[in-house]
């Protein structure tokens, strides 16, 4: 009896793969999946010109412009790339990370360069993420909110930051609402500290 129970389980199991079921990403594959600069077509930052810093915060920031469906994410990074340079003449785009409307993920500024900022905190420490959008306007998508989640694990890992240190950029400075009233309701109720817990037991 105790064999049959056995081979039924294994034909159950061997069903299940064979109808399909994939295993649960891991943060490994999470970062393979981020787009690098080279791959939106985007240039290297000058790294003598680089302020090198360790990561101890993770920080939530939005677009704080509307971004249509349809918009093309690639040319966006570009334009975002060539003003940070030229006009605000910073060493690069100001985010280390940037996230569409489909939940991809790119990579903007080199993660061990300091971020930059139009308001008056110091970025130095904080890992930067961007997801596009303007949320005092509208509702930030599943796509977006789950690759949030993702990516913001895999830094809490990566860095061994404490997820206390998970927060927006109004946290951080009394000028902006950014990241928008509707994303930042995410941080304000604990959504994202707690999924991203989860998100992390799972690598256990």
């Amino acid at each position: 009896m105790t064999f049959k129970i056995c081979l039924a389980h294994a034909l159950f199991a061997a069903g299940a793969l064979l109808a399909g079921a994939v295993p649960a990403e891991t943060l490994a594959d999470v970062e393979r999946r981020i787009v690098p600069v080279a791959g939106w077509g985007g240039t290297p930052a000058d790294a003598a010109l680089a302020r090198k810093h360790a990561i101890t915060h993770i920080t939530l920031h939005h677009q704080g412009e509307p971004f249509p469906v349809g918009k093309d994410p690639v040319q966006y990074l570009r334009n975002l790339q060539t003003w940070s340079r030229a006009t605000k003449r910073w060493l690069d785009i100001p985010y280390h990370y940037i996230i569409d409307l489909d939940g991809r993920i790119y990579e903007g500024r080199k993660i061990e360069y300091a971020g930059d900022t139009n308001t008056e905190y110091n970025p130095t420490g904080h890992a930067l993420i961007e997801v596009v959008g303007n949320f005092e306007d509208v509702q930030p998508n599943q796509k977006q909110l789950d690759a949030t989640v993702d990516l913001m694990a895999l830094l809490a890992a990566k860095h061994k930051v404490s997820i206390d240190t998970i927060a927006g950029h109004k946290d951080h400075s009394a000028s902006t609402v950014c990241p928008g009233a509707n994303l930042y309701h995410y941080l304000q109720d604990g959504y994202f500290r707690h999924k991203v817990a989860l998100r992390l037991a799972r690598e256990q």
